[in-house]
């Protein structure tokens, strides 16, 4: 298989599972008094998608760890992330990524830079 495809291949896997687990609350019922189901929708959508997003980078990169710690939070078009990445640069991708996820209106990128400090 080549490295192209199995790149593929991980994201998609990963892809599904998110999509997946987001869409698997909303089916169970769990959505907030404050939000209707199609926004409750939208919101797992968009999480999903950024998190696609990032562990597609990560493949991409072969970097499985630099997005690995990032919470992704999604309210009404409002992304925040929050968590750590080893370097600056890879905060600013961060944000990037999410930005550019359909449906996305404004990035809150709550990420602290925290290097690996290798023995």
């Amino acid at each position: 298989m080549s490295r192209n495809l199995m790149r593929m291949s991980s994201f998609v896997l990963v892809l599904l599972a998110l999509v997946l687990s987001g869409v698997s609350g909303l089916i169970a019922g769990e959505t907030t008094l404050d939000k209707t189901a199609l926004e409750k929708l939208n919101d797992d959508t968009i999480k999903a998608a950024v998190q696609g997003k990032l562990a597609a980078d990560n493949i991409q990169n072969l970097d499985m760890m630099a997005f690995a710690q990032i919470e992704v939070q999604a309210e009404r078009g409002s992304v925040t992330l929050n968590g750590v990445v080893p370097t600056a640069e890879q905060k600013v991708r961060a944000e990037q990524l999410a930005g550019e996820v359909n449906g996305v209106k404004e990035v809150t990128n709550n990420l602290k830079v925290q290097t690996v400090k290798r023995r």
